[in-house]
């Protein structure tokens, strides 16, 4: 999925629609610049379809992996002590339309304090479920400290389409390739919930070595919980103030299977426009790859490939040279975000289609990593982007001086007839 839109710092409603994007796919960090600022108009329009679908994703966004984080800040002011408190079987609130009061902030909040271990909690923040914003997922957060040192913990909760492309993306364990984690662990619930437990961490190319526990939880029925937890008192720019998040993959697994939070998914408003994925929807993968795959030019071996996301796929490829990593998305219905993505030294090229051409450091960390990018518009918004890297993954060093495809070789993939079968 490496496609990632970039959020206004000033604007709370592309904050919190961030930090819902991240937890619905369990927020694959993939690399902001691959594809180059797909747009707000675009995350809103994705996190519709994903809404009803969900996540729209990553995910600009297609998601892949597992691992999500809050991307909102931490500056609640509450504070309170909890003593000890089983998971109880009774929904935290029902769905039923003549229920008292709707889901609130404060809701959110009790709930998530009420449900943790014993221990302290302050700068608590929460959304409920907004009847005017069913978009944005209802989330809780706190810093929790059980007397070994403070730990933001976080839960997030929306829809996901029973048994579609989302429901299995955010319980699939994360592409190593492009995130690291010490563990993953897929279970199945008496009820046949599935949830994934990761033990990961925060920046994929562990230059801070924050640590980020997640679980991920979807039931038969598309409710979706995601739990996240860190060894620090924020998720980023917080120094780490104990050696380990502070539940255990079993807490994190029983927090997350909290009936509580199902009556919570219960209230969100249903998106009426969508109740089924498209027909093609867990097709496109597999042809994606195919076709990348045949378009590779001759003398370069795929060596590896990966993901089975409907926008995204990727190749590495080596020449004898050294490995080089090669990805790309395929989207419809990109028309929208024209002008953001192909400005004023971009091509048109007879038939109308956009070509922008960028050669950029690669943003992983991997030592003298470089990103060549092919990005492609045709006239009825159908947008190919391949991007190609001197390395075969980003968040190692560079194997050779420059990606085994050139640009030339880059654009003539993206603009393939192929890619419309």
């Amino acid at each position: 999925m490496p496609v990632e839109q970039r959020h206004s710092d000033s604007d709370p409603f592309e904050r919190e629609l961030s930090a819902a994007l991240r937890h619905t796919g369990g927020g694959f960090d993939t690399d902001r610049a691959a594809l180059a600022d797909a747009g707000t108009a675009r995350g809103r329009r994705l996190r519709r379809r994903r809404r009803a679908a969900v996540l729209g994703g990553a995910a600009g966004v297609a998601l892949v992996g597992v691992g999500g984080a809050v991307a909102v800040s931490w500056g609640g002011s509450s504070s309170s002590t909890r003593p000890p408190a089983a998971v109880s079987t009774t929904p935290h609130v029902t769905a039923s339309p003549s229920a008292v009061r709707p889901v609130t902030s404060d809701d959110m909040i009790g709930t998530l304090e009420k449900l943790l271990p014993a221990g302290k909690t302050r700068q608590a923040e929460g959304r409920g479920v907004d009847p005017d914003e069913p978009l944005v997922d209802p989330y809780a957060q706190v810093v929790y400290d059980d007397g070994h040192g403070a730990a933001a913990i976080s839960v997030a909760v929306n829809r996901v389409l029973p048994g579609g492309t989302d429901a299995r993306q955010v319980t699939q364990c994360p592409d190593k390739l492009y995130i690291p984690y010490d563990s993953c662990v897929t279970s199945h619930l008496p009820d046949a919930s599935v949830v994934t437990v990761v033990k990961g961490y925060e920046y994929p190319d562990r230059r801070v070595d924050t640590k980020l526990w997640t679980a991920n939880l979807v039931t038969p029925d598309g409710q979706h919980v995601s739990v996240s937890e860190w060894n620090a008192a924020a998720e980023k720019d917080a120094p780490i103030s104990r050696e380990q998040p502070p539940l255990s993959a079993a807490q994190l697994k029983v927090l997350a299977a909290a009936k509580e939070w199902r009556g919570v998914v219960d209230a969100i408003p249903e998106d009426p426009r969508q109740t089924q994925e498209p027909p093609t929807a867990g097709q496109d993968a597999k042809g994606i790859r195919q076709t990348l795959a045949s378009l590779i030019p001759k003398g370069l071996k795929v060596v590896a490939h990966g993901s089975d996301d409907d926008q995204f796929t990727y190749v590495v490829v080596d020449d004898g040279h050294g490995r080089s990593l090669v990805q790309i998305n395929v989207q419809p219905d990109m028309s929208d975000v024209a002008g953001q993505l192909f400005g004023s030294g971009s091509e048109t090229l007879p038939d109308g289609t956009l070509v922008a051409e960028r050669k950029a450091p690669g943003e992983k960390g991997g030592a003298g990593v470089v990103m060549w990018t092919a990005d492609t518009l045709r006239t009825d918004g159908f947008r190919v982007v391949i991007s190609a890297f001197n390395s075969g993954s980003q968040r190692t060093a560079a194997t050779r001086t420059a990606p085994a495809l050139t640009m030339k070789q880059l654009r003539a993939i993206a603009l393939s007839p192929r890619w419309r079968s």
